[in-house]
């Protein structure tokens, strides 16, 4: 079977204040497995930090992958966390929930990622669960840290209601390794610092990834050859892929554009419906924008 490959370039955005790059989604590709948002911040010391008031989440998790400074993590279920390097926080929204994140350093560096939830889980229970410590391994020069998912026999705590896989793969000089891959997976490379070779197994390739690009790689791979030269930084995500993508407009994760036009209802009121909310926060919520028209996916 021939694997397919393609290169995805990032968006440019701002995101309270930090300048970010988004690779999910994009008009190319929705998703990556259930990954179906996916925002590299920084690194990067902003004129004013980080500062993004309450708002609303359904039908996901937030996936926050700190690398460098700290963040204030605030939710409508009473959570005051901060988020610091090597750290992962999980906030799974299920029908619903409210949060606020406040950098607390001048410098960030981060991976904020959404996972969908599968119909089963998408009206569960909001939660949130705080991450110190995750499993590293090393790999051919490279330090990789399990985010989520196996890799190496190693398996992440962070749970995941699909089968998933997140790893961060750090180089600080040349690293040559070869990574062996779920072939019922689908999977991105989405490089954030440096520069490195990728190889897919199967394939006569080589493709430069640099910052701003994910490369994907459809199923059927077993492994892929990553080689740099310098330092280098790249994140591995992947995941089953999903037979309908799901919609995605604002904070929202569904299925049907009737849902979005109610949950935006629910936000509007004051008392924020079923997300409740953020206290602690000193500063005004984030209002609703006006719902699209939107179509199924």
């Amino acid at each position: 079977m021939s694997v397919h490959i393609e290169r995805i370039t990032s968006h440019v955005g701002d995101v309270g204040g930090l300048p970010i790059q988004r690779a999910l989604p994009n008009k190319a590709r929705r998703a990556i497995g259930a990954w179906c948002f996916a925002d590299h911040a920084g690194p990067a010391t902003p004129e004013r930090r980080m500062n993004v008031g309450p708002h609303p989440h359904t039908g996901l998790s937030t996936f926050s992958w700190m690398i460098e400074g700290e963040i204030l993590h605030r939710d409508s279920l009473g959570s005051e966390q901060v988020l610091r390097a090597g750290e992962v926080n999980l906030m799974t929204a299920g029908r619903g929930i409210a949060h606020s994140e406040e950098s607390l350093s001048d410098r960030i560096h981060l991976a904020q990622l959404w996972i969908a939830l599968p119909d089963a889980e998408r009206e569960r229970s909001p939660s949130f669960q705080h991450f110190p410590e995750l499993p590293r391994l090393s790999q051919g020069g490279f330090d990789a840290t399990l985010l989520v998912g196996e890799l190496g026999g190693r398996r992440s705590p962070v749970p995941s209601f699909t089968p998933l896989l997140g790893v961060d793969l750090v180089a600080d000089g040349p690293a040559d390794t070869v990574l062996a891959l779920r072939p019922d997976f689908e999977h991105g490379l989405m490089l954030l610092e440096g520069e490195i070779e990728a190889a897919p197994a199967g394939l006569e390739v080589v493709e430069t990834i640099t910052p701003g690009t994910l490369l994907y790689v459809g199923p059927g791979c077993e492994a892929v050859e990553l080689r740099c030269g310098a330092a280098a930084r790249l994140l591995l995500l992947g995941g089953e892929p999903w037979v309908q993508p799901p919609l995605l407009w604002w904070n929202f994760v569904g299925r049907e554009p009737t849902e979005m036009q109610e949950w935006a209802q629910d936000w509007a009121r004051e008392d924020g419906g079923r997300f409740g909310v953020v206290e602690g926060y000193a500063g005004p919520r984030i209002a609703v924008p006006p719902v699209p028209a939107l179509r199924k996916p």
